[in-house]
């Protein structure tokens, strides 16, 4: 409730659910423009809800709260599909601001209808898809973010800064850890083999780079 308070105060029009099976519901008829998704819930918990919400919808944005601060559990949501998380207790002006941005970004993404090839892997922007071997995935808004920056400076290494600032924005405050696990993520998505990355690869002490022509066996 205070939650929703908050974000009415700011201008926001707000859905909110106390159960994850209404939270999916609302989802599905409200077409909200994002959604923020407590971890704990009485029927089902957020990495439940999140899954379920990314079988109808892979696009929306998901910001997960939760109490938790183990990096596994962080890894978690993100894997079952969350674009952010915020650890309890944190500032509610951080959250509405978080919120704010990631709504902005979503706009101006919102035109774009470029398909791209990766390998295998065939990447829609605007579907927020990956298409490989006959198998399409889900991606989230963060992982099409991130591929987005790295095909259009394609062959270029782009640093872990600039991938934060540029996605997440000054508003939020996640880690270069944040970038790695969605890094990770998007390997097994795309590569043959996502221990010996072919095609997004790390440019030690900095960032990534993503090339369009798989790297040598035997490079480094």
């Amino acid at each position: 409730m205070g939650l929703r308070d908050a974000f009415e105060f700011e201008g926001f029009a707000v859905l909110s659910a106390q159960r994850g099976r209404d939270g999916v519901n609302m989802a599905k008829s409200g077409a909200p423009d994002a959604i923020v998704l407590d971890l704990m819930l009485p029927d089902m918990n957020g990495y439940a809800v999140c899954e379920e919400i990314r079988r109808f919808d892979p696009r929306i944005p998901i910001i997960m709260l939760t109490a938790r601060s183990q990096e596994t559990d962080k890894i978690r949501g993100l894997d079952a599909g969350a674009d952010d998380y915020m650890t309890k207790p944190f500032s509610i002006n951080e959250l509405i601001a978080r919120v704010r941005a990631i709504l902005r970004r979503a706009s101006l993404g919102a035109g774009s209808t470029e398909t791209v090839r990766i390998g295998e892997a065939v990447v829609s922007f605007a579907a927020h898809t990956l298409a490989r071997s006959g198998v399409e995935q889900q991606l989230s808004y963060y992982e099409v973010e991130i591929l987005r920056l790295l095909f259009e400076r394609a062959n270029q290494a782009v640093s872990r800064d600039e991938i934060l600032q540029k996605i997440w924005g000054l508003d939020g405050s996640p880690t270069n850890r944040t970038v790695d696990n969605f890094i990770v993520k998007l390997r097994k998505k795309i590569e043959p083999s996502p221990d010996k990355p072919a095609y997004i690869l790390t440019v030690y002490g900095f960032g990534y780079k993503l090339t369009m022509v798989p790297k040598p066996e035997d490079s480094a």
